[in-house]
């Protein structure tokens, strides 16, 4: 999961600082993305080649290998994320980020905040997306 991360950052987001380095980045996904979320991956051929890290209705982490970008994993993994989430879900982007804001969009999440990027580790400017299912869209029993 970790090498997924490092190489999708690194191709998504050229002028971001990491806040951390490859060892650190390893080490928290395996110490702490996988013991304490609920983690998903993508394999084929025996290769991670995607993530998605939910933590309550945050998704927390959606990156893809650069390899299999616009390929249909992306919407694969939305399409479980708010399976697992019917209620809705929330998110953080780095504002240089446009292809990751139009994904989202196009999946129904809405901007609802922007930041200066003081409340994250790299100090970069993001924004807050959100998504809630339509009214009237789902069933409940009663």
């Amino acid at each position: 999961m970790a090498d997924v991360w490092l190489r999708s950052f690194t191709a998504a987001l050229p002028t971001v600082r990491r806040a951390h380095g490859d060892d650190e980045a390893r080490s928290w996904f395996s110490q702490v993305v996988v013991a304490q979320y609920e983690s998903w991956v993508a394999v084929t051929d025996g290769s991670v080649i995607g993530l998605l890290v939910l933590d309550g209705e945050e998704l927390e982490q959606l990156y893809l290998d650069p390899s299999w970008r616009g390929r249909g994993v992306g919407d694969r993994f939305m399409d479980l994320a708010k399976q697992q989430r019917p209620d809705g879900l929330g998110l953080w982007t780095f504002q240089v980020n446009g292809p990751a804001q139009r994904f989202y969009e196009r999946h129904g999440f809405a901007a609802v905040e922007h930041t200066d990027g003081l409340r994250n580790e790299e100090r970069e400017p993001d924004v807050r997306y959100t998504w809630r299912p339509q009214e009237g869209a789902r069933f409940r029993q009663q």
